[in-house]
């Protein structure tokens, strides 16, 4: 077996995996601004509060999903010299 064969094929079965953090993360971003729409149509008052809580819950959301992207793009580059 050619060992950079096989590095390109576990890179990009991982690269694949970490893809997974990817979804993960707009599937979280979605669900979050669901309900904080659904707060703020049952309580207007609170919108403040609501929307900043939505803000940081997006950005952690949001910032783990890049972690993802990226990694799964360092295996592919990585890989494909390996």
């Amino acid at each position: 077996m050619d060992s950079a064969g096989f590095i390109a094929g576990m890179s990009a079965i991982a690269a694949g995996i970490a893809a997974i953090g990817v979804i993960g993360g707009g599937i979280g971003t979605g669900n979050a601004t669901a309900k904080a729409v659904e707060g703020i149509a049952k309580q207007p008052e609170a919108s403040d509060k609501i929307i900043r809580a939505l803000v940081i819950g997006g950005a952690l959301s949001e910032a783990t999903a890049i972690y993802g992207f990226l990694i799964a793009l360092l295996l592919i580059l990585l890989g494909v010299k390996g």
